[in-house]
């Protein structure tokens, strides 16, 4: 209430005397105190105009696009090393852990017994063709008889046929020496493959039997080293849409750059390729598994090491961006963003947003080129507000918002 009108009405109390009336006197005072005091506290009261606001122009560029994804190391080859012949284990040629060419030797096995039966084979072998000198040398007589007619066709014939056994027991005897002779070669049981060999599981003297099923040793072979990554089928399903559509650009999957994460953080310097994918996916994980090769001549990455793989996909035309600052997000989860739209009011829109371009979020719904995004200023509006629109500059630049 204005003083002035309680200060009329207070004079309309002219019948009443303020010396009887010690009560009605200090009210008006206490009154009057008051309404001067709340006179200077308030002043005048402002006039609010629309709030202003920092915004940044929505644009669209073409974008390449990465994907990081889990995956696991595991080696190129593998060869587990059994014996072929069976014997005992007369020496160890290998150290452990070391690296070994294909065809080194590992393993001795005691070979006088194969020696001895090349050697029996050799004898079989001259014995065969003894009896086949003999076969030939009858063969030839009785051809210059029977013509003659002194001796009956069934003792020719029984020459032949005899020739021909001779001829095929010689046969039988060289296959058996070559049978010796490998089963002697053997004998020095010889890297498969090169790569790096892990421990021994036997020992000098132990009794081995031709492809049992104890492995000796395992070598891996580690460059290059294989990477299987797995993918959401969800992915690659967007992926390929995206691709269908002709938002996507990518020559082929096959041949795609792969960079690998380690598990300390740090990038491997070598980049490798991916090589396939699987055609059906994993009914227990819903995933897709991807297999890269990487070089690795150093050795730095070993079998069953975990990595993030960064996969090069394309290049995605006419990408929208937002700057990662101007979305927030509900208790939902939602991602929103505030808008300012042509009459100057904010619009709240609900967007979807991709993977992380720099400093700025891939817009895949909810915002299109030429919005104006708030990106300054967002505490002071509410969506329906009227606010004045200013150019945001970046932090970096003078007068900054």
């Amino acid at each position: 209430m204005p003083r002035s009108t309680v200060l009329k009405g207070l004079r309309g109390h002219k019948a009443v005397s303020l010396g009887n009336s010690p009560r009605l006197i200090l009210s008006v005072l206490t009154a009057s105190l008051f309404l001067t005091a709340c006179e200077k506290a308030a002043g005048p009261v402002p006039i609010r105009g629309p709030a202003e606001v920092a915004v940044v122009e929505i644009k669209t560029a073409d974008v390449p696009l990465s994907s990081e994804l889990p995956g696991r190391t595991s080696a190129y080859r593998i060869a587990e090393v059994r014996p072929q012949v069976g014997g005992i284990i007369a020496k160890r040629l290998f150290v452990e852990g070391s690296e070994v060419k294909a065809g080194d030797p590992l393993y001795q096995i005691a070979s006088e017994l194969f020696v001895a039966e090349v050697n029996r084979a050799k004898a079989a072998v001259q014995r065969a063709k003894a009896t086949l000198s003999a076969a030939v040398l009858k063969t030839d007589r009785y051809e210059g008889l029977i013509s003659k007619k002194t001796i009956s066709q069934e003792n020719y014939d029984d020459a032949q046929a005899a020739l021909r056994e001779a001829k095929a027991n010689v046969a039988v005897a060289k296959a058996e020496q070559e049978i010796a002779a490998i089963n002697l070669q053997y004998s020095l049981i010889k890297a498969p493959i090169s790569g790096r060999i892990g421990s021994s599981f036997v020992t000098d003297g132990a009794l081995v039997e031709a492809e049992q099923e104890e492995v000796l040793a395992v070598i891996r072979q580690l460059d290059p080293l294989y990477v299987d990554i797995t993918q959401t089928s969800r992915e690659l399903l967007t992926m390929k849409r995206q691709l269908a559509a002709g938002q996507l650009e990518q020559a082929s999957m096959e041949g795609t750059a792969v960079h690998l994460i380690l598990e300390d953080g740090s990038e491997y310097a070598r980049p490798g390729r991916l090589q396939f994918a699987e055609v059906s996916v994993d009914q227990s994980t819903g995933a897709v598994t991807l297999r890269a090769t990487v070089p690795n001549p150093d050795t730095i990455l070993l079998p069953g090491m975990f990595v993030r793989a960064r996969l090069e996909l394309g290049l995605q035309k006419s990408a929208v961006l937002a700057p990662q600052q101007a979305i927030t997000y509900e208790y939902s989860g939602r991602a929103v963003a505030m808008v300012v739209g042509a009459d100057n009011k904010v619009e709240r829109r609900l967007v979807k947003t991709g993977q992380v371009v720099g400093d700025q979020w891939l817009i895949l719904e909810g915002l299109n080129a030429g919005d104006k995004i708030i990106i300054g200023g967002l505490q002071k509006v509410r969506p329906g507000a009227e606010v004045t629109t200013v150019a945001y500059k970046a932090p970096t630049e003078k007068g900054a918002h």
